[in-house]
Formats: structure tokens, sequence, C-alpha cells
């Protein structure tokens, strides 16, 4: 059934052009560039707290999540079969060294991008087998956003807050309906709410379905049976055309502040200070 899987998707993207991005040039330039503007936070973060003590990586190692998982409880993170396997996201991991001398992770980013219909159609390009396709059928490529959101779930376990920001671009995450004009001026209707075109709905899972572009970095307490459960929200902001450095650069420093002030290390903002901004 896997095998099946992975044939149809490298199938699907061989065909249409459109799906191409997944693997292509488009997404390995949005993949650097939330890399670039991963450093960029990074280094503002040190210039605003000279008294704080940062870090940036690139991976984390299974080894380690398995570690910390079975700090909290020994009957977690006993598993493992590739000794050197790792986590890499697309915008590294940034941590700052808390009052008891621990490192602890206050900012994660991934970009995806998948869907290149704005694109394809603006231009007057047509996809599909036959290149007689106005749209293309979204490809699955985002579900494997997943294992790096699990494993920080993972090492952030005993944590009160989760950093983690997924950057959506592309004509697979329309969160409403759009039209765009061809080169003959006639106009195609985007639909925000078809399954074929949007896989938004696949990432919402990640978030427990909470809305879209909002700083979702505190977690979440529930009450099940009279026990509190805690919750773990991704930060998912989406829109169908590129993002720029002057859009990412906000919400990442936003994440980035909220970690601290949970942290400790910074102070919280009260009530009327919020209010007056």
């Amino acid at each position: 059934m896997k095998k099946r899987q992975t044939n149809r998707l490298s199938i699907e993207k061989i065909r249409g052009r459109g799906p191409k991005e997944i693997f292509g040039e488009n997404a390995q330039i949005h993949d650097k560039s939330v890399n670039s503007f991963s450093k960029v936070v990074f280094e503002t973060l040190k210039k605003d707290f000279p008294n704080l003590e940062f870090r940036f990586r690139d991976s984390i190692e299974k080894k380690e999540i398995n570690e910390k998982l079975n700090s909290v409880d020994s009957r977690l993170g006993v598993t493992i079969f590739v000794e050197k396997a790792s986590i890499k996201p697309d915008g590294g991991i940034i941590e700052v060294k808390d009052k008891d001398d621990k490192w602890r992770i206050v900012l994660v980013c991934e970009a995806k991008h998948q869907g290149k219909d704005i694109e394809n159609i603006s231009k007057g390009i047509l996809v599909g087998k036959n290149n007689n396709q106005e749209l293309m059928v979204a490809g699955y490529a985002i579900e494997r956003s997943h294992k790096n959101i699990n494993e920080i779930r993972n090492i952030m376990i005993d944590e009160k807050h989760f950093p983690y920001i997924l950057f959506l671009q592309g004509s697979n995450f329309l969160t409403e309906t759009m039209t765009v004009t061809k080169p003959d001026g006639t106009e195609v209707i985007l639909k925000h709410n078809v399954g074929s075109l949007n896989r938004i709905d696949r990432l919402t899972s990640a978030n427990y379905s909470l809305p879209i572009n909002q700083n979702s970095c505190e977690n979440i307490f529930i009450t099940i049976d009279g026990k509190s459960v805690m919750l773990q929200a991704v930060s998912i902001y989406t829109k169908p055309t590129e993002w720029t450095i002057e859009e990412m650069l906000p919400i990442m420093m936003d994440i980035s502040k909220t970690s601290l002030k949970i942290i400790g290390v910074i102070e919280q903002e009260d009530n009327r200070t919020k209010s007056r901004k």
C-alpha cells in the first residue's frame, strides 16, 4: 500500500508540472528562505536580549528526543532502530538557556509550497497528463510535515508552550475563493472549499482545528473526566502567494517572544499593556 502511494505521488508530480513544486525549485527556495529568516530572528533575539544566551541548531537527533521522553516517563522513548536518525526542520531550531542553565526551544519553523495553479493560470500554462487542464489535483506531500511536528512535540512533552510555525504557500492552501485572470483576459475561479484543490484541512489536524493565521504558541489546557490534559498546537499561517521577509519576520518574532515569556526569561506583559497595543 505504501509503495503504491509513493508511486502515485511521483507519477502525479511528473505528469502535471504543477506538483513539481513539492520537490522543485520553488519549494527549495521557499525552504531556504525560512532558514535564512530564522537566522535573522536568531541574530535579532541576541541583539534585543543581550543578557540571554541563544543557540541555533539545524537538526535534532532522534536519540536526544527519546532521552527526553524517557526522562519524563520510563515507558517512553525506548524504541529506536536507526541510531543516527534525526529531524531537520526547514527553519532550524532556536533555543535559549533558561535560569537553570537548561536549553529550551524558542522557535521552530517549516515552510511548505504546494499548488502552482495561480502562477500557471496567470501565465496561460495548461497542466495534466495531456496538458489540457487549468487546475491540477492537489498532491499529498504536505502530510510529511506531521513527522517533524510530532517529534518536536515529543521533545517538548513537558513544556507549556509549542513554538512551531508552519508557513503555507500556494493554491492548495486557500482560505477564501479567489479569481485568477488568464493572459487572454478570461477568468478562472479557484474555490477554497473544494477537496480536489485544498489540502489545508489535512493540516488542521495538527492544531485541533484552531483558527488559521494566529499565534497558538501557548499550550491549551482542557479538562476531561476531572483530569487536566495539555494540548500543543501548531501556529499555521497561510497565503496563496509568496511570503515575504516583511510578513514572516514579525510572526516569527511574536512566537519567539511568547516562548521567552512562558519560559520565564523575560517579563510577561500585563493586560493593560496588551490592550494599549
